[in-house]
């Protein structure tokens, strides 16, 4: 078992950053690949970016390329996903999720473990 708190949500302005936090407890987070999901109204959740349990390969969704970077430290057991030039589309619940010595994949059903989200809101 492995609890997944994130946070680091808030409301931006367009163009502006944030770094979202995802802090596991209960277990070592290189156990597990990490990955970041969101969810805006009315819409499926849809995959952002997944780092591997080894922590050797990050994987990204097309519409956050180049402008978001996941990353992790095994010292604070916390997984980060830095965004950067945020638009109004970025707007959205942000969720980490954990896979057990996963590669970090795109797919949610690859995951076991879910964080509660933070709200992320990005005005025009």
């Amino acid at each position: 078992q492995v609890q997944l708190v994130e946070s680091g949500g808030g409301l931006v302005q367009t163009g502006a950053s944030l770094r979202l936090s995802c802090v596991a407890s209960g277990r070592t987070v290189g156990d597990f690949a990490v990955g970041w999901f969101r969810q805006a109204p009315g819409k499926e959740r849809d995959f952002v970016a997944a780092i591997s349990y080894t922590g050797q390969s990050t994987n990204y969704a097309e519409a956050v390329k180049g402008r978001f970077t996941i990353s992790r430290d095994d010292a604070k057991n916390t997984v980060f996903l830095q965004m950067n030039s945020l638009q109004p589309e970025d707007t959205a619940v942000y969720s980490c999720a954990a896979d057990p010595w996963g590669p970090g994949a795109v797919r949610i059903g690859n995951y076991d473990y879910w964080g509660q989200g933070t709200q992320v809101t990005v005005s025009s």
